[in-house]
C-alpha cells in the first residue's frame, strides 16, 4: 500500500513515517515545513534505510493537492497537517479555522475524485472539552474550550457526513492524548520552532539552558499538587496506533473513533520530577497564570483500541523522559 502522510515531516508525522515503513507500507510525506524542519526527512531515510517519497505542499492549495493525487497512485491517507498549539489558536482564529479545515476538505475532495477510500484522521482529545467524569471515552459528548479543539470536532463532523454519503469511505478518527517522548536512535523528536507550547521540548530546552526556567501554567486547579493533569503517551506508541489503524481501514468501511492514550494522568509537576531523576537534570520553574482553554484533568479510556485495533501502549513514563531527553541533547 502506498500512503500519503499529510505532516509528515513533523514531530508526530515523522514518527508514524518510521513505523509504517517498519511494516512495509511505501510512504509519501506531504509538508510545508510550517512547523517542522527539512533536515527531519534525512533523519527519517537514515533510520528506514532508504529514501522516502517528499513532496513539499501546503494542503490549503487545492491545485496543489490535486495535482499531487494525480501523479501518485495512494491507496490510503493519514491526514496530521494542521496547526495545532492551543493557545495561538485563541490568538488566531481565523488562522487556525482556515488552515485546519480547508486543508481537509481539499484531501476529502481529493480522495473522491481518485477514488482513495481510506482515510485515518489526526484528532485530539481537546474535543471532549471540560470533562465531566474520567477517564474519557469514545461516545462521552464533545464540545470544545479553544479554536483548535473546534478544527479538530469540525473536521470530524465533516468527515462523519462524508463518510454517510459514501457507505465505501472507511475513516478512522484517531483522538491523540499528549504525546512525548523520541525514537530510540534519538535522530527525530519533538523540536518545534520559536518558544514550544508543549510541555515536553519546554522542559528539554531549560535542561539545556536554551531557555532559563520552565513555565508552569497555573498550580490551582482540583488536581492532586494543583497542576494540570494529562495522559502522557510515548510517541512511538502513538505512531503505532496509526499502523494498526490502517490495517483496521483495510477491511472496515464506515467511521470509527478511537482514543489513543494510555489510560494514566499524570500532572505538570510529576513530568519535570520524572525528567530529572532519569537524567539527573534538576529544572527550575515558575509558576505563572493559567493559559487559555486549558483544562484541568484529561486522561483516557484506551480500552476500545485495545479491543478493536489491538493496540496498547507499552512505554512508561520514564521511557517518555528519556528518550525525550537523549533527543534533546544530541540535536
Amino acid at each position: 500500500m502506498k500512503i500519503l502522510l499529510t505532516g509528515g515531516a513533523g514531530y508526530i508525522g515523522s514518527h508514524i513515517a518510521v513505523e509504517l515503513c517498519n511494516q512495509g507500507y511505501e510512504v509519501i510525506i506531504g509538508d510545508n515545513f510550517s512547523n517542522s524542519k527539512p533536515e527531519v526527512l534525512n533523519k527519517i531515510n537514515t533510520i528506514v534505510g532508504k529514501e522516502i517519497e517528499f513532496h513539499e505542499i501546503d494542503f490549503t492549495n487545492k491545485e496543489a493537492t490535486f495535482e499531487l493525487f494525480e501523479k501518485s497512485n495512494i491507496d490510503a491517507v493519514i491526514h496530521l497537517a494542521g496547526l495545532k498549539a492551543v493557545g495561538e489558536s485563541c490568538i488566531m482564529p481565523i488562522e487556525y479555522y482556515r488552515n485546519n479545515i480547508v486543508s481537509t476538505l481539499n484531501i476529502a475532495e481529493a480522495m473522491k475524485k481518485y477514488d482513495v477510500r481510506n482515510l485515518v484522521f489526526s484528532s485530539s482529545a481537546t474535543v471532549y472539552g471540560v470533562p465531566k467524569e474520567l477517564p474519557l471515552k469514545e461516545g462521552m459528548p464533545t464540545s470544545c474550550t479553544n479554536p483548535y479543539g473546534w478544527t479538530k470536532l469540525m473536521n470530524e463532523q465533516i468527515l462523519t457526513d462524508i463518510s454517510k454519503a459514501n457507505p465505501s469511505f472507511s475513516v478512522v478518527l484517531l483522538r491523540y492524548f499528549n504525546p512525548i517522548g523520541a525514537h530510540e536512535s534519538g535522530l527525530i523528536g519533538e523540536d518545534p520552532n520559536g518558544i514550544p507550547n508543549n510541555l515536553m521540548p519546554y522542559i528539554t530546552r531549560v535542561a539545556k539552558g536554551v531557555l532559563p526556567e520552565l513555565n508552569i501554567f497555573g498550580n490551582d486547579y482540583p488536581t492532586k499538587d494543583g497542576t494540570g493533569v494529562r495522559d502522557y503517551i510515548h510517541v512511538v506508541d502513538l505512531a503505532k496506533g496509526h499502523v494498526d489503524a490502517i490495517k483496521f481501514v483495510e477491511t472496515h468501511a464506515g467511521i470509527e473513533i478511537f482514543n489513543l492514550g494510555t489510560g494514566v494522568g499524570y500532572s505538570v509537576l510529576d513530568i519535570v520530577k520524572t525528567f530529572s531523576k532519569v537524567n539527573n537534570i534538576e529544572i527550575p520553574y515558575q509558576i505563572v497564570g493559567r493559559r487559555d482553554g486549558d483544562v484541568a484533568e484529561c486522561y483516557a479510556d484506551p480500552s476500545k483500541a485495545k479491543e478493536e485495533l489491538g493496540w496498547i501502549a507499552t512505554k512508561s513514563l520514564e521511557d517518555m523522559c528519556r528518550d525525550s531527553w537523549n533527543f534533546a541533547k544530541n540535536n
